[in-house]
């Protein structure tokens, strides 16, 4: 008999998101807006502390979409992106008829290299092209080096979106990650620390800007009593039904934090005794990581030949779910003819690195199977 499958991160009920489900049924509130959608985003407002303010919108993908047009992003401008990203990060930035401009990543952080992201902010503007925003990513929860990559971007006047869609619950120097950019964005879909089935957020400090959100969130409708619309609008607003399973999991939010941060130490603690093998972990005491995936790099010269796909091979035959890295925005065939900046480091992680099973509802009988197809990979038996 066929082992039930241990997936990567799979959704992690907490209990109460069905009580809110039931309470829109009982209201008749089946629709983009009601009392749980208010009280999603007060919560996430709550959470966040520092005076931001949260749109919920269907997904983090939407929300990025709003945010580079808050930032006045258009048709032939031009936005630096991190290469090493989800593409969601980086298809918004095509919708609008803008060009994508890729930087590498940094190896402490695997995130945006300050460094690299100088270097193109001065050659594009060498080029007569001022990029309209950056878009800073905190990959697998790790925040990114959010004082250097924040002092690059206000020394040429630049607007960062930031990219927490891996990171609720992430802080640096203490702070949430979500709130150091001029517009920072959430995701909500079904493999995240929490999730709304699918949805995301738009926070900002400025409720203006959150207002025009939800506006152009709801087909961008004048306020008059009949439909008018002297703009273009997108239909981008959370239902109320999910918006209520976000109610139940903010909840637990806190406690799916700990027991990934828990899931981490399990895998370092695994991996201590093995060459060739690196667990990512924070780069200093600045950092505090959700660790939404647990990441491994393998060095294959130092584990006998065994490379990341023979790992992720030979956990799939025992029904384990492992992934690569993303693959890097840059070589994507996509984006192929978009400028990069970099060093390949993006690269390297890509081709040297893979995902564990990360899912915080994993519990004794699953970190057994895995220690134990692990051990046999390795021949550590």
């Amino acid at each position: 008999m066929a082992q039930s499958k241990i997936w990567l991160s799979s959704p992690h009920m907490g209990g109460n998101e069905k009580k809110y489900i039931d309470d829109a049924f009982a209201g008749n509130w089946i629709a983009p807006l009601g009392p749980n959608v208010t009280g999603f985003e007060e919560n996430l407002e709550h959470y966040l502390g520092d005076g931001q303010h949260v749109a919920a919108l269907s997904s983090g993908t939407a929300a990025i979409h709003l945010g580079l047009i808050m930032l006045g992003v258009g048709a032939g401008d031009e936005v630096i992106c991190q290469s090493m990203t989800f593409s969601a990060s980086a298809n918004p930035i095509a919708y609008l008829g803008a060009t994508p401009v890729f930087v590498d990543s940094e190896p402490d952080t695997w995130n945006i290299c300050p460094n690299f992201l100088e270097e193109a902010i001065i050659e594009r503007l060498a080029k007569g092209k001022k990029p309209k925003a950056i878009i800073a990513v905190h990959l697998y929860g790790m925040p990114y080096k959010v004082d250097e990559v924040n002092a690059v971007a206000k020394k040429y006047d630049i607007p960062i979106l930031e990219d927490a869609a891996e990171a609720l619950g992430s802080t640096y120097n203490g702070k949430k990650c979500g709130t150091f950019g001029t517009i920072g964005i959430l995701s909500f879909n079904g493999n995240k620390i929490i999730t709304t089935s699918g949805g995301g957020a738009l926070v900002t400090n400025n409720k203006a800007v959150k207002e025009r959100a939800v506006y152009l969130a709801t087909q961008a409708r004048d306020d008059k009593p009949y439909y008018q619309h002297t703009e273009i609008g997108y239909n981008y607003r959370l239902s109320n039904i999910s918006a209520g399973i976000g109610r139940g999991q903010m909840e637990v939010l806190n406690r799916n934090v700990n027991l990934r941060r828990g899931i981490n130490n399990f895998y370092r603690d695994f991996f201590k005794e093995i060459e060739g093998v690196t667990v990512f972990t924070e780069y200093d005491e600045r950092y505090f990581s959700n660790f939404w995936l647990t990441t491994i790099l393998i060095d294959a010269d130092n584990t006998g030949g065994i490379t990341p796909n023979k790992v992720r091979l030979e956990l799939l035959n025992d029904n384990i779910e492992a992934r690569p890295l993303w693959k890097p925005m840059h070589l994507q065939p996509v984006f192929k003819d978009a400028p990069y900046y970099g060093a390949n480091i993006s690269e390297q992680l890509f081709n040297n690195g893979l995902c564990l099973p990360s899912g915080s509802n994993m519990g004794k009988i699953e970190f057994e199977r895995i220690s134990i197809a692990l051990k046999r990979i390795f021949n550590n038996l």
